[in-house]
């Protein structure tokens, strides 16, 4: 059975996987998938607390105008956009922790600033710390499982950005219920319930607590975030050994690959690498969007701060359990595209509801498949670039520059949703986020068509081609002959 034969059944499902890649596999699974998910729900959780605090009355208190909450969220993007320099050939085991910490310090320090230009610089220092970890971890994936095993990993990986935005409503909510204990605002209490010897009761914010986990979690970081496969130390010689022949054999992630520049150029130039960064622009746009200003939207729809920020936890439980299921049948049947096409179907269908019905019943079921179709939709998407791109250091640049352009829809969409378009529970931005998901259909359309024709072709040119070497397969990557792309 041929390599590319072989990645068309997901790993479970393989009766010619035996039982000692099963076990190994685990082991994998066991170091990376708990601590990197961690990593991601903090980083998630860090950078959309601040919708949390705007309903809990951080806007008033520190003297922002309403449009500027807008721009502090956009500047957020603007430095993880700067900053997604593909650092992803740094030693993942000192890189990602650090990330980790400098970010935390960086949420914490959000909670001293006292005005409107304290709240910016903060933002886009929390924006550049945080730019280099889904890269990162993206790439640690690719060198440690196969093509057809990375997006069912992704997907737990992603999955903790919707379980962040739950973790967060029911923090809010608790915090929230303390609101005028003491004379205190309910965000302000965030701090005070353990910090009441530590920081001075005029600096309490929302972030600082949460901050500080950060930084006590990235410390412990350091001792299980794994280095490179061909190094790793959990793992016994001959479970390293058979881990790196594995990856030989199904893509180039068990070759030690040297930086060249023109890989760079590679990525630049294909087409493809485009059409991935500008799918994950038009799902970035909904994603942020509507993370950041779900707490408003429910709100508006009748309910009190507090238990719209209760309100909040539904769908993104509902987001984490689409997450898993899809991309398990996803993986299942080796299909990607349609599946991210209905995901975005289903988030459009939310948002119509949302804008078209007047029951708040309905409203908010709408909220509940737009949750479940922007989170399935990005855990997908984000996960197709790591399995399609071959050549380490073009694959490192492809990775990074869609989550650049990527979160330029995130910028947008910042600042879309303002106050000045915020009737009808934001009715105009919510027409625009349909209109960009449509984009991203045509999108993952143009994909799955060009791909298809792709695969189709080498098929047709591989006979003539038996002659074609290891060495020039590796150096080829995704141009080579034998290399099929996953749909």
């Amino acid at each position: 059975m041929s390599v590319s034969e072989k990645n068309s059944v997901v790993e479970e499902d393989q009766p010619d996987v035996s039982v000692e890649d099963r076990r190994l596999l685990r082991k994998v699974d066991r170091r990376l998938l708990p601590v990197f998910t961690l990593l991601y729900l903090l980083s998630f959780l860090d950078r959309s607390n601040i919708g949390n605090a705007k309903l809990d009355g951080m806007i008033t208190d520190l003297g922002v105008a309403p449009a500027s909450y807008n721009t502090a969220l956009a500047i957020y993007f603007v430095g993880y956009v700067i900053f997604e320099i593909p650092a992803n050939r740094c030693n993942p085991q000192v890189w990602l922790p650090s990330l980790t910490l400098v970010w935390g310090i960086v949420s914490i320090c959000q909670g001293l600033v006292k005005n409107q230009a304290g709240l910016f610089g903060i933002r886009f220092l929390l924006g550049a710390a945080e730019a280099g970890l889904f890269p990162g971890v993206i790439y640690v994936f690719s060198v440690y499982y196969l093509r057809r095993e990375r997006s069912w990993r992704v997907a737990i990986f992603f999955g903790g950005s919707a379980l962040a935005g739950a973790f967060g409503g029911i923090f809010a909510y608790c915090i929230g219920l303390m609101n005028g204990v003491g004379g205190r605002s309910g965000w302000q209490w965030y701090v005070r319930a353990l910090m009441h010897h530590l920081i001075n009761t005029t600096s309490k914010r929302i972030f600082i607590l949460e901050g500080i986990l950060t930084v006590a979690i990235s410390l412990i970081a350091y001792f299980i975030v794994p280095t490179w496969s061909h190094e790793a130390k959990f793992l016994s010689e001959t479970e390293k050994t058979r881990l790196l022949d594995r990856l030989r054999a199904d893509s180039d992630a068990g070759t030690d690959q040297a930086f060249k520049w023109s890989s760079v150029g590679d990525a630049f130039s294909d087409h493809l690498v485009w059409a991935y960064a500008f799918l994950f622009h038009g799902f970035s746009f909904v994603l942020y969007s509507f993370s950041f200003f779900l707490p408003t939207i429910i709100a508006g729809l009748g309910f009190e701060t507090w238990q719209a920020q209760l309100m909040t936890v539904p769908p993104n439980v509902l987001a984490s359990f689409s997450i898993w299921t899809t991309v398990y049948f996803s993986s299942r049947y080796n299909a990607r595209a349609p599946f991210i096409i209905g995901a975005a179907i289903v988030c459009i269908i939310g948002y119509i509801l949302l804008i078209t019905c007047t029951r708040p019943g309905l409203q908010y079921f709408g909220v509940l498949l737009a949750a479940a179709g922007v989170y399935t939709g990005n855990s997908l998407l984000l996960s197709w670039p790591g399995e399609n791109v071959s050549g380490q250091a073009k694959r490192a640049v492809a990775v990074a520059l869609q989550i650049s352009v990527g979160d330029i829809g995130a910028i947008a969409g910042c600042l879309i949703y303002r106050p000045t378009l915020s009737s009808r529970l934001y009715r105009t931005p919510n027409l625009i986020a349909i209109g960009y998901l449509l984009f991203a259909i045509v999108m993952v359309t143009y994909l799955w068509v060009m791909m298809s024709m792709e695969n189709r072709r080498r098929d047709r040119l591989l006979p003539k081609d038996e002659d074609e070497t290891e060495e020039e397969r590796i150096r080829l990557g995704d141009r080579s002959v034998r290399y099929r792309y996953r749909i």
